[in-house]
């Protein structure tokens, strides 16, 4: 915890691995956690479509314990996102989840 899944239509993504280490550090500035526990995931050629088009679109997953800033979070990653794969902010979704500390389970156990 936090997690950010990211899931795109794009057949791939260049430099994927890089993308995901910058969604780490950008997770862990934004929610103030350690990012030793930040998790980040990419899924791609995830068939979807957005506004009846098929044009490419993503959409984002972000889940914590506490500690979302959903306004500041949206702006700061959708930039990311749309930098890094060229798809346009307004074919971006973000949901936002704040989980539980009993809800989250790690290392054998739960976080609350």
């Amino acid at each position: 915890m936090p997690l950010i899944n990211v899931r795109t239509s794009l057949a791939s993504v260049d430099n994927a691995d890089a993308l995901l280490k910058e969604l780490s550090a950008a997770l862990a500035q934004q929610t103030g956690k350690p990012e030793s526990y930040v998790m980040t995931m990419l899924e791609t050629a995830v068939p979807m479509t957005f506004g009846a088009s098929s044009e490419p679109s993503v959409f984002v997953e972000i889940k914590s314990i506490g500690s979302l800033r959903p306004p500041a979070m949206t702006a700061a990653f959708c930039d990311l996102i749309s930098a890094r794969t060229g798809i346009p902010t307004n074919r971006i979704y973000i949901q936002f989840e704040d989980v539980a500390a009993g809800s989250w389970g790690w290392d054998g156990r739960t976080f609350g």
